[in-house]
């Protein structure tokens, strides 16, 4: 194994990657196994180098001088071979005046590859950080300066050409011409900014405890769901008093599990029809874009449509209720099958299509979090399909089951209040979801997890069958509201859900088009990645306005089941805890994409979810 050759914490110049420029870095630490630097820049973005892209200060600037030194001597080789080789020169005055008039060439090219060299710095640092005299805590808008870059390239056009027109009729050496022709098609590259492929490296940062803490989670998931449905069937649902385990044999239906298969792959063949629009997802690490059908809406009409056939001719929806922790567990079973496949596939698949937080070398880390970012079986996506269709559509499934269950256990003619508040606040929850497809594309879980078990997990199990929880509890523990608490309720759940959608239109709408006049009145820092971070509207309220409202609806659904027992108010609490993790996640994270830019950022918002507390 080779030795490496630069310190963390050295100073060294790093080659900016797909250019001929370097800047003053800072070695931050080294992947022995890639053997790749993490250098910092100035401006705070972090890259993984290969050795042979840095170089120290004094071999650099050592460089620069032996080439300045070295120029003369060529020019002077070159004059004394052309004066033995013509057989008519000129007049040694003449000669001079040539030579002059090379010199002036010179000077002139050496200007404007000097000219040509900060363009592509303009181009690709538009929004730059380092510049702090541009910066007066007001950051300019993306239209200005795409504008300035426009102009600055075209009056360089002209002495672009004039370049061209020089170096053909130069006297230099083929060997120098070739490699002038090298440095210029790098630079031409550059100038137009193609996608920068980056090497994955090794997770070096472990999440949820590292693999112990995940081993203990792949146990602990599948005990809490069947813990809490437990609870929900006891007459007396109170902490202290702890349900007696079924017997294994009981847990197991084979009907349940071929209906959940069934469920399954109806929701595949309505995601996979025709239907929808088909748009583009984030560039991966190699540039490259998926393609998404959006139909997910349209999969939850037909599957309206299902289930009121299904209603038509009498089917016993309520089944469901009756079979609740059968269905539980063999999702659960399909799931852990499901991610077994995952990881066994994602071992055959390309470095690029790894998942950047997956990607430890540990087995069990792996398994859990996800080592393929997006495992696709031909054009179907796996981990896009679970994110909504199954888990989420199945959600709406489940709460009218129990519905229908309360009435027919209760002998009611139509369901009860808080039933009905519960349902109808769920229900405009996943349309939302659906209707808003689109957004997901741009999620943590999209974009950085993989598809391991916590997804396929969390996605088949634990959104349908712990987010229902409320419509459990109600069947079995019946609660009257009055109409003056019910209407109190629905306006903090309308509070909370305008907002969740508010905010995330205003992110969404800002990422598609920042020169969108409509969002004109917005301010934004900008950062090196060519993306803003707003500082105005929600997102200069909080940085985390949706989960603000994310946190004020789960409250809203948890209220109308009364205050008798704090098991119905398990989904707030877990979804504070997830949130508030969540938010660290993406504060790691946004500061090691952003740099100083999101230290600016967290100066002008300095709350995260709860104005004034957090």
């Amino acid at each position: 194994m080779p030795s490496r050759k630069f310190a963390d914490g050295e100073v060294v110049m790093g080659r900016w990657p797909g250019s001929v420029l370097y800047y003053e870095v800072q070695v931050t630490s080294y992947d022995d196994v890639a053997h790749l630097y993490t250098v910092k820049y100035k401006d705070g973005t972090e890259l993984a180098l290969k050795e042979s892209d840095i170089r120290s200060q004094s071999s650099f600037k050592h460089r620069k001088s032996q080439s300045s030194s070295s120029s003369p001597s060529r020019r002077s080789s070159s004059r004394s071979r052309s004066r033995s080789r013509s057989p008519g020169r000129p007049a040694r005055g003449r000669r001079r005046s040539a030579s002059q008039s090379r010199e002036h060439k010179e000077d002139k090219k050496k200007t404007i590859q000097e000219a040509s060299l900060a363009l592509p710095v303009l181009v690709l640092f538009k929004p730059s950080e380092n510049n702090t005299k541009r910066y007066n805590g007001e950051p300019e808008s993306t239209e200005k300066n795409d504008t300035s870059c426009i102009v600055l390239e075209q009056k360089l056009k002209p002495d672009l050409e004039v370049k061209r027109v020089l170096e053909q009729y130069s006297l230099r050496s083929r060997k120098d011409d070739k490699k002038k022709e090298e440095i210029y098609s790098e630079k031409k590259t550059f100038v137009a900014v193609k996608p920068i492929e980056k090497v994955p490296t090794k997770t070096k940062e472990l999440e949820f405890g590292g693999r112990i803490g995940t081993f203990m989670m792949i146990f602990f998931l599948p005990a809490t769901v069947l813990y809490l449905l437990l609870m929900c069937k006891q007459d007396d649902p109170s902490l202290l008093n702890f349900p007696p385990l079924p017997a294994l044999e009981s847990l197991w239906e084979g009907k349940a599990f071929g209906i959940f298969v069934l469920w399954f792959v109806l929701q595949a063949v309505f995601y996979l029809l025709p239907i929808g629009k088909v748009v583009e997802g984030l560039p991966l690490s190699n540039g490259r874009r998926l393609q998404y059908r959006i139909n997910g809406f349209y999969a939850f009409i037909l599957t309206a449509a299902v289930v009121g056939v299904l209603l038509y001719f009498e089917f016993e929806l309520h089944y469901l209720y009756d079979h609740f922790m059968q269905f539980a567990v063999s999702a659960a079973v399909f799931s852990l099958a499901l991610s077994v496949y995952l990881y066994v596939r994602s071992l055959k698949a390309p470095e690029e299509e790894l998942a950047p937080g997956g990607n430890s070398g540990y087995f069990t880390y792996d398994f859990f979090i996800g080592h393929e970012l997006n495992p696709r079986i031909g054009s179907f996506d796996l981990k896009y399909f679970c994110e909504l269709r199954p888990g989420l559509i199945g959600w709406v499934v489940i709460n009218l089951a129990m519905l229908l269950a309360e009435m027919k256990i209760h002998n009611l003619s139509v369901p009860s209040l808080s039933m009905i508040l519960v349902n109808s606040f769920q229900l405009l929850y996943v349309v939302d979801a659906l209707w808003n497809e689109e957004a997901v594309l741009t999620t943590m879980d999209i974009t950085h997890d993989g598809f391991g078990f916590m997804l396929a997990f969390g996605d088949l199990v634990w959104v349908p069958f712990v987010y229902s929880l409320q419509a459990f509890y109600l069947v079995g523990h019946p609660t009257t509201i009055t109409w003056p608490v019910a209407a109190a309720i629905t306006v903090l759940n309308c509070v909370g859900y305008y907002i969740f959608r508010s905010a995330n239109s205003q992110k969404n709408n800002f990422r598609r088009n920042p020169a969108d006049p409509k969002l004109a009145n917005l301010k934004f820092i900008p950062t090196a990645t060519g993306k803003g971070l707003l500082v105005t509207g929600w997102w200069g309220f909080v940085r985390h306005p949706n989960y603000l409202g994310d946190i004020i609806m789960a409250l809203a659904w948890s209220l109308p089941c009364g205050f008798t027992h704090i098991l119905p108010y398990f989904y707030v609490i877990y979804f504070i805890c997830l949130l508030v993790h969540r938010e660290a996640r993406d504060e790691h994270h946004c500061k090691q994409k952003y740099g100083l830019a999101w230290e600016r950022y967290c100066q002008r918002v300095p709350y995260r979810i709860f104005p004034y507390i957090y």
